[in-house]
């Protein structure tokens, strides 16, 4: 099920029962894995993100700047203390200062650019943020990430900045692709997760990949990240 973006955050109750219950599904295929689970509430309001925390998810995703600092503002005090906030869209080079200060880790930097201002702003907020490379190894000219080669070449620079922590690498799957696809995609990431860290001496822990509909395939190849929307909040 597609969900058109001008309906994000609007038209789309959450049941807290059904959230824990699907939760609960997810927990039961990954099983045997220490993955991380990003509960992706863009779809789903202010409400979306209360009901993850009261199933016992922790870590949230968002991907449009502006609503997601209104929907954090406005949670409880205790929701906003517990939680990680994760941005997972592109992001903007204007609207880079303000996800600095409101989000924990951003998953979705592709340029060179985007990490100096990223690491600008994190300074003067005494802060070091966490973030994850964007990697568009399918080639799609509709998403944003780094080629593998641009990328490499500037990994050295953005290792070098004071404000930003690289955790590792993020990616995601063309929409519809088989599983054939899916299973060369995530590997292709996991293995030039490996080869930068061999050449630049550096360790890179975290693989962002996989969603709703190919967490399982990602989880296979080495994910350590997914980022799960419409499974957690619609039946």
């Amino acid at each position: 099920m597609l969900i058109p973006s001008q309906i994000w955050g609007e038209g789309f109750e959450v049941d807290p029962k059904l959230v824990k219950a699907n939760l609960q599904t997810i927990k039961s295929n990954i099983a045997h894995s220490k993955v991380k689970i990003v509960a992706v509430t863009k779809y789903f309001g202010l409400e979306g993100i209360k009901a993850g925390y009261e199933a016992g998810l922790r870590d949230f995703g968002e991907s449009r700047a502006i609503d997601a600092i209104h929907k954090i503002e406005e949670l409880p005090k205790e929701i906003r203390q517990n939680s990680v906030f994760h941005f997972v869209g592109h992001l903007q080079s204007n609207k880079a200062a303000k996800v600095v200060k409101y989000f924990d880790v951003i998953h979705s930097v592709d340029s060179l650019k985007i990490a100096r201002i990223i690491s600008e702003e994190a300074c003067r907020l005494n802060k070091r943020e966490k973030i994850l490379l964007q990697v568009n190894n399918a080639g799609e000219e509709q998403k944003s990430g780094y080629d593998k080669e641009s990328l490499r070449d500037d990994l050295g620079e953005i290792l070098k900045l004071e404000g930003v922590d690289v955790l590792g690498l993020m990616n995601i799957a063309p929409l519809g692709a088989d599983k054939e696809t899916l299973h060369r995609l995530f590997k292709d990431i996991k293995d030039f997760r490996d080869s930068l860290e061999e050449e630049f001496k550096i360790q890179l822990p975290e693989l962002s990949m996989g969603m709703s509909d190919d967490y399982e395939i990602a989880l296979k190849e080495g994910a350590t990240i997914i980022r799960i929307g419409r499974k957690l909040f619609i039946k």
